[in-house]
């Protein structure tokens, strides 16, 4: 097999070969082809990687071959002068290993939903670019029709967050349709994806963002997908997620109440003032948050680009 590095005359760009040992779930690898980066899966050129992305989830006890203080041996081995990537978008509260030093360390970037992170790679995904999502962002909440207060979709059994416990005590106090295999009692008229839930969702006065975990800057779709669809989110996850909301007064934390019962009187409260619900969705009006339009707008380019630029930064040649 030939090499896949491709050697240039003196001052040339060099084509860097990324390799995928893993795809991590969710990341898609469509993005433009560039001559100075080739991206490949094929785990036959590993050893001619540049730089290869590896999955954390999946490694497994076949993977790591020996845990000694400071000093693991992983398969495969790494190539002198090659620089590995870990990438997720998975919560590490689920994964122990990734906050295990004697592991990471292994790693010279990282790719997660971390904000601190060299690559974030968050859920506050554009619709399709940047002005389209402020626009999405911008329209006025639908009329709605449920008889429900709240929904829920909800259907993994991955829960570090105790958050199905605190929704059988909420149901307790006020109705909620669930859409999920969770509690489920309610089904879509059509499923045809993310578009059916958010139709779904804009019927509701509140919708339920409880996240599997409850770790820093793990905020996912749950707490988007409401602020898009013109519901307000009823958020249960990371302590921080104010830093990823797009405006003032736009969700109401679970975690500012004692109790799921005192939540519920809360929530009746504010569906039973039009006016009170509706300083809800104030925010659309005045101007984003700074710290959001950021976050969007490095979002708006995917991971992978994002980290094919800084592997262009580190293989430049002097």
């Amino acid at each position: 097999m030939g090499t896949s590095i491709v050697k240039r005359s003196r001052g040339a760009t060099r084509t860097v070969l990324l390799l995928f040992y893993d795809v991590p779930w969710g990341l898609s690898l469509d993005v433009p082809s560039t001559p100075d980066i080739t991206i490949s899966t094929d785990r036959n050129r590993y050893d001619d990687a540049d730089a290869v992305v590896f999955h954390p989830p999946e490694w497994t006890r076949a993977r790591i071959r020996a845990r000694r203080p400071w000093a693991w041996d992983l398969h495969p081995a790494k190539r002198p002068g090659q620089l590995w990537i870990a990438s997720t978008i998975e919560c590490q509260d689920h994964y122990p290993i990734m906050r295990d030093v004697r592991f990471m360390r292994h790693f010279d970037l990282t790719m997660t939903y971390r904000r601190d992170c060299d690559v974030p790679a968050t859920y506050a995904i554009p619709h399709g670019s940047v002005p389209a999502m402020i626009a999405a962002l911008r329209r006025p909440p639908p009329p709605k029709s449920a008889d429900a207060l709240l929904a829920t979709f909800i259907s993994s059994a991955v829960d570090t967050s105790n958050r199905r416990a605190y929704l059988y005590e909420l149901a307790q106090y006020m109705a909620i349709d669930s859409y999920g295999t969770f509690m489920n009692n309610r089904a879509l008229a059509s499923d045809a994806g993310r578009p059916s839930k958010l139709d779904a969702i804009s019927t509701y006065r509140f919708t339920a963002a409880f996240e599997n975990a409850r770790a820093v800057d793990y905020v996912t779709e749950k707490f988007f997908d409401p602020l898009w669809a013109g519901s307000i989110p009823v958020y249960f996850g990371a302590p921080n997620v104010a830093a990823f909301a797009p405006g003032d007064h736009c969700y109401i934390d679970a975690s500012d109440f004692p109790d799921p019962r005192q939540l519920a009187e809360h929530l009746r409260a504010i569906a039973g003032d039009d006016e009170r619900y509706g300083r809800f969705f104030d925010w659309k009006q005045r101007p984003l948050r700074d710290s959001f339009l950021k976050l969007i707008e490095t979002e708006s380019r995917s991971p992978v680009e994002r980290l094919c630029a800084l592997l262009r930064q580190r293989f430049r040649r002097p």
